[in-house]
């Protein structure tokens, strides 16, 4: 493992300085080796970890594509069949987000990810050959539980190589392929079904296609995009690398000098506000506004287990536990469940709100129709994304996002479903999906950039996962039966759930404040020596430490057979407040 880059030893004379974070000046270093470096990160990781997500979009959003198509009718199932599917999938995807994020930080992505990826490809193409409820329940139950973890253990393997606030950009050029994921899928879809059209002729309503003279495009569209998804996913164990410390793309000291800057950006924290209350406000405002690093007292220690930081491999006890017992996980799922509804709800029943637009049933100008309302999200989700970077603020954003989405919203549910209005509403969901897809990696990119640890990051963002609960909401919210009132009572309960949800991003952001002003308040309180302690072991005079831990261990001892897990309890809060539990992190909001 290389030792870490000393970051002024490349510099030219008179080079300017470079800055981490506003107000906190870091060691000069070589521009064009900064450059050099995050432009191969940026062309050559970055574009292939988002074709990934593009794929597994796809292979999530398919079957609303194929439905336009008559998939279920081919088949002879009912159109309930396919939301009883739709929400099998995500019952089992979103059970399995941690185990799911677990076992890729286990036995790191490079491996975990793409050999999902070649199965749930697999699980897609044999969609061709469906000719029963139980068949389809199986395929889509199938590619559930491979697919859970996938977003977790992608983004989390992701901020392995990017600063905290490089990292939302390129994150919204990531999750953007979820937009990105339904036009293509649209597309896909208009190319296949207009060079394939339906074949109903061909065969009696409710019974399934002849399949020796004459395929369904339906068919063709699962059997491409499966076959796609397999191939990408081979690439994938050639492509990625473990670590920037192994990226075969970069040269040594371009590995070295990555590594270093990540390494550097969790070590640093802005110092914690001790001394007179006039030093404390005048330190409060830059504090929650600069966010969410170790403190810089840490930036040796962290050096020591580079490895850890940067690798995409490793997971202790005490990330296990303290990721259990975060309340801030279980806060914003809450609001992620609710502000999420829409983007589940769209990447499978767009193209059947879209049908009604069209003046004669036409399969494949209803899923042409879906792409530019996906570009509109794609595009604004960047623009949100790169602000957020710039002014280092994710919940700000994330509320203006809700409020975009909201607006579309209304304009949904307001505007009357006649066909003469159909423009208006088409121009309405292009509002409403620019809104759509912000908050959710917004809220990954506050997760990721408030935890330190990278084993407890990953089992923050599984059970941030959890949040795809959202997509068996939307299977129960738009039903068939709604179909010809242009899904209006959908709309308004998702209209509810989504201000819901922005009411409760307003809470986070002030108990984020609170508890940033609690912790220098307790600081304040406290010697030098212990603020030391606390800064570089997490073993700071703290009297109610782990006092939920220790009531529940306790209980547990009453029980014999508990005793492998009470010892495991234990160990796993012997070692002290890590990262973000230590209180001389500050929150970032």
């Amino acid at each position: 493992m290389p030792q870490a880059y000393e970051l002024a030893a490349t510099t030219a004379p008179g080079s300017p300085t470079m800055r981490h974070d506003e107000g906190f000046e870091t060691p000069p270093v070589d521009r064009d080796l900064h450059k050099r470096t995050l432009r191969k990160l940026d062309f050559l990781l970055l574009p292939f970890l988002a074709l990934l997500f593009l794929f597994n979009s796809l292979d999530k959003s398919n079957i609303g594509n194929a439905e336009s198509a008559h998939f279920t009718r081919d088949i002879g199932l009912e159109r309930s069949d396919l939301n009883t599917a739709v929400a099998l999938f995500f019952a089992f995807f979103v059970t399995l987000q941690p185990a799911g994020a677990a076992l890729g930080r286990r036995y790191g992505m490079v491996a975990w990810v793409p050999s999902c990826m070649v199965l749930w490809g697999i699980s897609t193409a044999l969609h061709t050959w469906v000719r029963a409820k139980w068949q389809l329940y199986t395929l889509r139950i199938l590619i559930g539980c491979l697919e859970a973890g996938f977003y977790a253990c992608t983004v989390s393997y992701l901020s392995l190589f990017y600063t905290r606030y490089e990292f939302g950009r390129r994150l919204s050029l990531f999750y953007g392929q979820a937009a990105v994921g339904g036009a293509l899928g649209g597309i896909l879809s208009y190319i296949v079904f207009s060079r394939f059209p339906d074949n109903n002729d061909d065969h009696e309503e409710g019974t399934a296609p002849a399949l020796g003279r004459k395929w369904q495009s339906w068919q063709i569209l699962f059997l491409l995009e499966g076959s796609l998804t397999i191939v990408v996913a081979f690439v994938g164990y050639f492509w990625l690398p473990h670590s920037v410390e192994t990226a075969w793309f970069l040269t040594p000291v371009e590995r070295a000098y990555a590594s270093s800057r990540v390494i550097q950006d969790r070590a640093e924290q802005t110092q914690a506000a001790i001394g007179s209350h006039e030093e404390q406000d005048e330190e409060a405002e830059y504090d929650e506004e600069s966010r969410g690093l170790l403190n810089t007292s840490q930036a040796t220690a962290t050096v020591g287990i580079q490895g850890t930081i940067t690798d995409d491999r490793g997971l202790t006890p005490h990330d296990i536990l303290a990721a259990i017992v975060s309340p801030n996980i279980w806060h914003i799922l809450a609001c992620n469940i609710l502000s999420a509804i829409p983007v589940y709800a769209f990447s499978v029943f767009l193209p059947l709100v879209l049908a009604p637009f069209t003046e004669t049933p036409n399969p494949a100008l209803v899923n042409l129709l879906t792409a530019p309302p996906y570009i509109c999200g794609a595009t604004t989700l960047y623009f949100f994304a790169s602000y957020s970077d710039k002014h280092r603020k994710r919940i700000t954003p994330v509320l203006s996002g809700l409020v975009v989405l909201i607006t579309g919203l209304f304009l949904v549910v307001l505007l009357p479903t006649t066909k003469a209005w159909a423009i208006p509403r088409y121009l309405a969901l292009n509002v409403l999906l620019s809104g759509t897809f912000i908050a959710s990696p917004l809220t990954v990119a506050w997760i990721s950039g408030n935890t330190p640890s990278p084993g407890k990051r990953a089992l923050l963002l599984g059970i941030n996962g959890w949040g795809n609960l959202a997509g068996i909401i939307s299977a129960m919210f738009f039903k068939p039966k709604y179909a010809d009132t242009g899904y209006i009572i959908p709309f308004i309960w998702t209209l509810a759930c989504v201000s819901a949800s922005a009411g409760g991003y307003v809470l986070f952001w002030r108990n984020l404040k609170a508890e940033n002003a609690r912790r220098r308040a307790i600081l304040s309180s406290w010697d030098e020596a212990d603020v030391e302690k606390e800064r570089l072991f997490g073993q700071g005079p703290l009297d109610n430490e782990y006092r939920i831990i220790r009531w529940v261990a306790g209980v547990l001892k009453k029980f014999e057979r508990a005793r492998g897990v009470v010892e495991w309890w234990e160990d796993a809060a012997a070692s002290g407040r890590e990262g973000d539990e230590r209180l001389t992190f500050v929150y970032g909001l």
